[in-house]
């Protein structure tokens, strides 16, 4: 980050700015104005201190000679109008200075300042002038004193948030209903809210050299293996960039191998979900701005996982489990085998069905590839217009939509029924999918999976599902076979108990394969 701020000294702002405060109060303020010129919402109260008369005088009242004489100093108060509470700066700086505080003699007016009032908020000093900008930026309160080369930096963030809401996008039937918001301190409070132990460590730092997105590295000291905590930290540290807006920039910056369409981070805005991976010996990391945060490492059976499978009896969420795979096979291929199947090997097919695939085929002109292809880039454009329109009237054109678009293609004689049938599944199927960035790879796939269909009936679709599952056991996050457990099961310690079949709670004897091998044993009898 020092190098891109350095490249950018000739660009003026806070980069270029000397990073020492001056003895001279008008020189700090010439610089805060400089700085921070055409800033229409930037708030500046400079205060006169003497002897005299009143203890405290504002510089742009008119006093004698001998009250200007008597001159002891000058405070100057800055902060940003929206991002600061107003009441908060009034009550301890504002009044304290023009009303309570009385200077001692023989004192310093720093010294003064230092034992006053402000005392009672959140304070500190700071001798870097760009530190002291940077927290401006982000809400705080800057007060320079004349004759000191530093500066007061109060506490007094009011920053417009939205409170906490049921998720929109992992919803349960049971469980907790709070969810994260776009507040880094909100979703670590929510977190420690469920996890009351000093050995859950926070890590924060900024990234973005321009937004300076604040973050925070979570995990449990004892549980999480070391060498883990140390890739997120390097992965977070190892490029710079201009701005980091949400923790889905994050994701894709830290990855090492860009080109693979599979998420290597588990995002959720859960904060009970985010509670468990770290119970669990995993790193969450936490973003200010982003209602999702990460989880790493990750693996598919992480990502098939809802927080309501340990809410739930264990044979109910067992079935539930099983769906969602079986509906990850359907969403990535049941469209490809459908062509392979009425294309190349039309003898798999029943007699019967065979028969009322043809007849619902008989009047129409396009194969039915074009079919397939054109159903699917139809239901995938009312997807996309549903999330972009309003919420209740996006659902209403995700289902009404579709039922009126299918229907009145079969009757043009653009589609046959069989083919409205099966894309409707597969999309059906992917919705049952609990993770998005998960779900619409499979999504992507099934394109692949229907060209493949398409040119080499099942031997091409049967190759694409083969390469699919290579392709997934060559992949792991930080160090974690992607395929876990199964790459490295076996046993019951490697994490078999919480795979598609789901053992009851008295069966978690030890976490999983990822963890700190010696917290391995996370339930015991007393």
């Amino acid at each position: 980050m020092e190098r891109l701020e350095k490249d950018r000294d000739a660009e003026g702002g806070i980069y270029s700015a000397d990073s020492r405060i001056d003895r001279d109060i008008d020189a700090n303020i010439s610089r805060v104005k400089a700085l921070f010129a055409d800033w229409g919402d930037i708030v500046e109260r400079r205060f006169t201190v003497r002897r005299t008369g009143l203890d405290v005088y504002a510089e742009d009242s008119v006093g004698s000679a001998d009250e200007m004489s008597a001159s002891v100093g000058a405070i100057y108060v800055v902060y940003i109008d929206g991002l600061c509470d107003n009441g908060l700066i009034e009550d301890t700086i504002i009044k304290p200075v023009t009303w309570e505080w009385r200077h001692e003699h023989g004192s310093s007016l720093w010294e003064a300042m230092d034992s006053f009032e402000t005392q009672s908020a959140d304070i500190k000093t700071e001798n870097d002038f760009k530190n002291v900008m940077f927290s401006i930026l982000k809400g705080d309160t800057a007060v320079f004193v004349s004759d000191a080369d530093q500066a007061f930096v109060v506490s007094s963030k009011k920053l417009p948030v939205r409170g906490v809401e049921e998720s929109s996008t992992e919803g349960g039937m049971r469980g907790p209903r709070d969810s994260f918001n776009e507040s880094i301190r909100t979703s670590t409070a929510l977190i420690r809210r469920r996890i009351k132990d000093t050995r859950l460590k926070l890590i924060q730092n900024t990234i973005g050299v321009r937004s300076r997105t604040e973050y925070g590295i979570m995990y449990i000291e004892d549980i999480a293996e070391k060498k883990l905590v140390e890739q997120v930290k390097e992965r977070m540290n190892e490029y710079e960039i201009d701005a980091i807006f949400d923790s889905g920039m994050a994701e894709h910056l830290m990855e090492k191998k860009w080109y693979r369409p599979f998420p290597v981070f588990q995002s959720t805005t859960r904060p009970d979900k985010a509670a468990a991976a770290l119970a669990d010996g995993r790193v969450v990391i936490v973003f200010d701005n982003s209602p999702e945060v990460l989880i790493a490492p990750a693996t598919i059976n992480t990502l098939f996982q809802t927080a309501d499978d340990y809410y739930n009896r264990w044979p109910v969420a067992t079935f539930a489990r099983i769906i969602r795979y079986i509906a990850a096979f359907i969403a990535v291929g049941l469209p490809g085998f459908y062509i392979a199947v009425t294309c190349y090997h039309r003898e798999v097919i029943p007699d019967k069905l065979l028969y009322a695939i043809a007849v619902a085929r008989n009047q129409l002109s396009f194969p039915i590839v074009l079919e397939v292809l054109i159903m699917e880039l139809l239901f995938e454009l009312l997807r996309e217009a549903g999330i972009r329109l309003p919420s209740q009237l996006g659902n209403t054109i995700g289902v009404v939509g579709g039922l009126i678009v299918g229907q009145a293609a079969v009757e043009a004689g653009i589609v046959s029924t069989i083919v409205v049938i099966v894309v409707a599944l597969t999309a059906i199927a992917s919705f049952a999918i609990p993770n998005e960035a998960f779900s619409s790879v499979f999504r992507l796939l099934k394109f692949l999976t229907i060209l493949a269909a398409a040119f080499f009936g099942l031997y091409g679709f049967l190759l694409v599902m083969l390469l699919l599952i290579y392709h997934l056991a060559g992949l792991n996050s930080f160090g974690v076979p992607y395929m876990a457990p199964v790459v490295t099961c076996g046993y019951a310690e490697d994490g078999m108990e919480d795979f598609v079949l789901r053992k009851p709670i008295k069966k978690f004897v030890f976490r999983p394969a990822w963890a700190n091998h010696r917290e391995r044993r996370r339930l015991r009898k007393k």
